[in-house]
């Protein structure tokens, strides 16, 4: 299994998150961040470091959000990796 960014994280992008990441299996684009399940290890540092509790283990993806694990899986591979804190957006 791994982990999860559900809806919450759009127009939000908290970073805190990719600090703990052990592996760097952050991604982010303009609105958020997604995880790459081929590297998640599923070690669930992330979820106590989002703030607005939008990263899951997937088994635990609260309804009407499954479709994030889908969006997590297709859009990483394509978008940039990210390992240190930023700035959230200035809307979040």
């Amino acid at each position: 299994m791994t982990h999860i960014v559900v809806e919450a994280c759009v127009k939000c992008k908290y970073t805190d998150c990719v600090e703990v990441c052990p592996v760097d299996c952050f991604h982010e684009d303009e609105e958020m961040l997604v995880i790459d399940p081929d590297e998640c290890i599923d070690c669930a540092a992330c979820v106590s470091e989002c703030p607005v509790e939008a990263i899951y283990a997937e088994e635990d993806c609260p309804d009407g959000q499954e479709k994030w694990i889908q969006i997590n899986a297709d859009k990483a591979p394509d978008l940039p990796v990210i390992t240190e804190k930023k700035e959230p957006l200035a809307d979040s």
